[in-house]
């Protein structure tokens, strides 16, 4: 069993460590009981993940005489919504949750996005602790404290910066995961070595398909990733500049997301493949990039068994007009100008303000 790897997040007075290895879960206690005033933890999790992780939480607690209350959400990203967070901030408050207290997200995206952002605005923010059970969330969305939920207009357009306390990555919960839900949180993975990483995506594609069995592997691509994002965060916390290129592939994706209803048809890491896969298709069409770039792209996230174009989601989609329509209410949007995360080659991403529509509308088109 590889020993924990720790990422250490410099913020200043709100930094924290990033824990990537196994059994961290069973050993959650001794590392989140430093941080408590009180020996009592509120924790938030949902109904998928309940019954295979709560339990072994609430023992550890227990063990260490850490009392602790939960609340279980129904799965799904559509609890990313007002009524959910409304019903967990009320519960929080029921439990008597004071501004020192911690509040524990256990869960994927959904649950950290939705528990941190209830944590910012419970009593003017209270502090949270992070233990992502998903892939896509322990590469993303508990990393950075990006905050949120979605609205009728579109993905995380409500929210805030608020980072966590600490992040426990288990590595070891991945291997509940469905392999579906597995490939999509890859999808996020892949992005690191497309955005800024050439090394790492030619390592993943030798070592990617490992990561399901091989552990060693696994926290390898976990931890590589977590820097590479703590390292932008630490640069660029609030999205002014650098840090927008952890967009890359979300202003299609996102808008794909919307266009299937958030459903089951389309994963958020599927729609961060298919939108990286259409991000360096576009940019070859625009002249950044050599043709052989999208090429790769296909043809790994394909090897993975990954969705790669529209053509590869299920049931019918909107037009063209109208999807680049959905992106046009991206949170990236500026002064009404669709912004892309555009490359110019494998590990050299940039921010694009001025993709040509034409272009945009033929990438479309063909991955249809």
């Amino acid at each position: 069993m590889p020993q924990p790897v720790t990422v250490h997040v410099p913020l200043g007075d709100r930094a924290y460590d990033v824990v990537i290895g196994e059994g961290l879960i069973a050993d959650a206690a001794a590392r989140i009981a430093p941080l408590l005033r009180r020996p009592r933890v509120a924790i938030v999790t949902d109904e998928t993940v309940a019954p295979l992780h709560l339990g072994r939480l609430t023992a550890a607690l227990d063990a260490a005489g850490i009392d602790s209350v939960s609340l279980a959400l129904p799965a799904g990203e559509g609890t990313k919504s007002w009524p959910h967070l409304t019903h967990c901030v009320d519960w929080l408050l029921e439990q008597k949750v004071e501004r020192r207290d911690v509040v524990i997200a256990l869960g994927g995206g959904v649950i950290g996005d939705l528990v941190g952002f209830a944590a910012s605005i419970l009593r003017r923010g209270v502090r949270f602790v992070q233990i992502p059970t998903t892939l896509l969330a322990q590469v993303d969305s508990s990393v950075g404290g990006k905050t949120g939920i979605n609205s009728t207009h579109g993905k995380n357009l409500i929210g805030a910066f608020h980072q966590p306390s600490l992040v426990l990555a288990d590595i070891g919960v991945l291997d509940t995961l469905r392999p579906r839900d597995f490939l999509a949180g890859y999808g996020e993975v892949a992005k690191y070595g497309l955005l800024g990483d050439a090394d790492f995506f030619e390592w993943l594609e030798i070592n990617a398909p490992l990561l399901q069995d091989d552990l060693t592997a696994r926290q390898h691509a976990i931890a590589h990733s977590v820097a590479m994002k703590a390292g932008i965060v630490t640069r660029d916390e609030t999205e002014q500049g650098e840090r927008a290129l952890l967009n890359l592939g979300h202003t299609f994706g996102h808008a794909l997301e919307k266009a299937t209803g958030y459903s089951d048809r389309l994963l958020h890491g599927e729609g961060v493949a298919i939108g990286c896969a259409l991000a360096f298709d576009l940019s070859a069409r625009m002249g950044l990039c050599s043709q052989e770039a999208p090429s790769r792209v296909l043809e790994h996230l394909h090897r993975m068994g990954m969705p790669a174009r529209l053509s590869d989601i299920p049931g019918d989609l909107p037009g063209d007009d109208e999807l680049i329509a959905l992106m046009g209410q991206d949170k990236k949007v500026v002064d009404g100008q669709l912004r892309f995360v555009l490359a110019r080659d494998i590990g050299e991403a940039f921010v694009c303000d001025d993709a040509v529509p034409d272009l945009l509308r033929a990438v479309l088109a063909d991955a249809r």
